[in-house]
């Protein structure tokens, strides 16, 4: 009893306690049960349809679905949790516009990024496994949502980046790939000999599965200051372009001390006057 004649319930309190505890535990159990079973449908769902879209559109949908989904649950475990302690949601919701019109102008960045975000996935500019160059970095796609794209770097890094920042997108792996090697010979050496010694290495890769046209000797490409470069070029499948011009780099130095061919490199000639 208080001086002021206020008495408090504590059996109302503690009756009112446990009924809305163990309503909340029941929802948040019902929750971490629909959670799963959601996302294996979303999955199966999916799979389902995946003989009419590529294996990189079905990554890239299912991860925006589930996180569209996730966002739906919260959403929905808010409105129930204020129906369960006995709030209406109509004046949360009036008062949740009133706040949203005062921070309108901090949330435009939010704004432009599901903007930006769903145009990026309407026009497939990008999918999950792409490599791309976007917003300054380098990588391979790793998930596309509607704030942002996940950017995973060659060195490991991974790159959130706000969709709003992706001004333009080079995808990468649309179509087959360049693998262009530059290789320098002497001034000295003869340039038919070592253009036949690359066409024949060309040659050999030919019959690389990587490979879909070419390689072949484009001929010369520069004058170096110690140099003359030549030039190789064939399209690869996409992502092997790389590994493609390792190899062929390797048998060139391979052919070319075989044939006596120099491949030039930095020289420092001292010069010593006696006294």
């Amino acid at each position: 009893m208080f001086e002021d004649g206020l008495e408090i319930d504590w059996g109302y309190i503690l009756d009112n306690v446990i009924t809305y505890g163990i309503q909340i535990a029941i929802l948040i159990i019902a929750l971490l049960i629909i959670a799963p079973i959601g996302k294996k449908l979303i999955k199966t769902a999916l799979k389902k349809s995946s003989a009419k879209q590529s294996e990189a559109r079905m990554q890239t949908l299912e991860k925006l679905l589930l996180n569209v989904f996730s966002y739906v649950l919260i959403f929905i475990f808010i409105v129930m949790f204020f129906g369960i302690i006995e709030q209406p949601i109509g004046p949360l919701l009036a008062g949740a516009g009133v706040i949203g019109l005062a921070i309108g102008f901090g949330a435009q960045g939010l704004v432009s990024d599901v903007v930006t975000g769903f145009f990026i996935l309407l026009e497939k500019q990008v999918e999950v496994g792409d490599y791309i160059t976007a917003a300054g970095y380098d990588g391979i796609v790793e998930e596309v949502g509607l704030r942002t794209t996940q950017i995973r770097g060659f060195d490991g890094t991974l790159h959130f980046v706000p969709n709003r920042e992706i001004a333009g997108v080079s995808n990468h792996s649309r179509g087959n790939m360049r693998a262009l090697v530059d290789i320098g010979i002497s001034y000295d050496d003869n340039i038919d000999q070592a253009m036949n010694v690359l066409q024949g290495i060309c040659d050999e890769f030919a019959e690389d599965a990587r490979f879909v046209d070419g390689p072949n000797v484009l001929g010369v490409q520069a004058f170096g200051s110690s140099e003359v470069v030549l030039r190789i070029l064939g399209k690869t499948v996409n992502m092997e372009q790389w590994g493609a011009e390792r190899d062929i780099r390797k048998r060139i130095k391979e052919a070319f001390d075989q044939n006596n061919i120099e491949i030039p490199f930095p020289h420092q000639v001292n010069i010593q006057k006696n006294q």
